[in-house]
């Protein structure tokens, strides 16, 4: 299977990091305007998502979501998580104290890829 998500060794250490501070984490990645559609790292819970939201994966443990009308944009994409230094939009992350922000960049799957993407998991299911 073919995962829909990964991260670099940078976004990695920064989220152990987060997790020896806040515990048990979460993502969210939502298309709103305050956010954009930077990652937004938080502790588990702490984040209600929407019915139909799509989780793409996890990394290190912490499930990665993404806004449902934002995945249908985004489905045919690999998702890779950085760490950048400087504070990113809307600051409600937990990494924006830390003068740090996460970022995606993206690939596009091949047709190879596409047949055998990771299922998603759907908020409601």
């Amino acid at each position: 299977m073919v995962k829909r998500l990964d991260a670099t060794e940078k976004a990695i250490s920064l989220i152990k990091e987060l997790k020896v501070t806040h515990g048990e984490l979460m993502f969210y990645q939502a298309g709103g305007c305050c956010e954009g559609t930077q990652p937004q790292c938080f502790e588990k819970g702490g984040y209600y998502m929407r019915m139909n939201d799509a989780c793409i994966g996890e990394i290190e443990g912490c499930e990665f979501w993404v806004d449902r009308d934002l995945f249908e944009y985004w489905k045919y994409s690999h998702f890779n998580l950085d760490v950048l230094d400087g504070f990113g939009v809307g600051g409600f992350s937990l990494e924006t104290p830390l003068n740090k922000t996460f970022k995606i960049h993206y690939t596009l799957f091949n047709e190879e890829e596409l047949k055998n993407l990771t299922p998603i998991k759907r908020e409601g299911e």
